[in-house]
């Protein structure tokens, strides 16, 4: 692309110039991510009012994480109570968990996306013997109203 400035004497001089594009994002929800943290390592490793999901897990053996909890934070209107005052909490009262993954949002993702995301994950991993969650929830008023609302219809077979 090229920028035409007139001088004005009627003469243009054409000068090339670079117009910078936002850096595309990888995920579409997810700015960055940290997993498999230790528990130790919560307060230098998460600023202050990061938005998002977080999850807590027992590590009983190498390799092998067992999902305790699944929160969101960050759902103020300033983006307030974040990941990292929500595991501060969970630090002092829930005891069963060593190590934490984070899922920091962008910053355009609303409140009720981050909360259709736990609906999700939450609803995914309900019924998971393996999961032992601490905060299992009888659902998400509007997965269930989604359901009721939209059911999949089977296509038709051609023959």
């Amino acid at each position: 692309m090229e920028l035409v400035l007139d001088n004005h004497l009627g003469q243009t001089d054409r000068k090339p110039i670079a117009i910078r594009m936002p850096k595309q994002s990888l995920l579409r929800l997810i700015k960055r991510w940290k997993r498999y943290e230790l528990r130790k390592n919560w307060k230098k490793d998460i600023p202050p009012s990061t938005r998002g999901v977080y999850v807590l897990y027992n590590n009983g053996s190498p390799k092998e994480y067992r999902v305790v909890y699944i929160g969101v934070a960050g759902l103020g209107p300033t983006g307030g109570g974040g990941i990292r005052s929500r595991i501060k909490r969970h630090d002092r009262k829930i005891k069963k968990w060593t190590h934490y993954s984070a899922y920091e949002v962008h910053d355009n993702i609303t409140r009720d996306e981050i909360r259709e995301i736990e609906a999700l994950l939450l609803s995914i991993f309900r019924d998971d013997k393996r999961i032992l969650l601490t905060n299992k929830q009888t659902g998400s008023k509007k997965f269930t109203l989604l359901r009721r609302k939209t059911r999949w219809k089977t296509p038709p077979i051609d023959g």
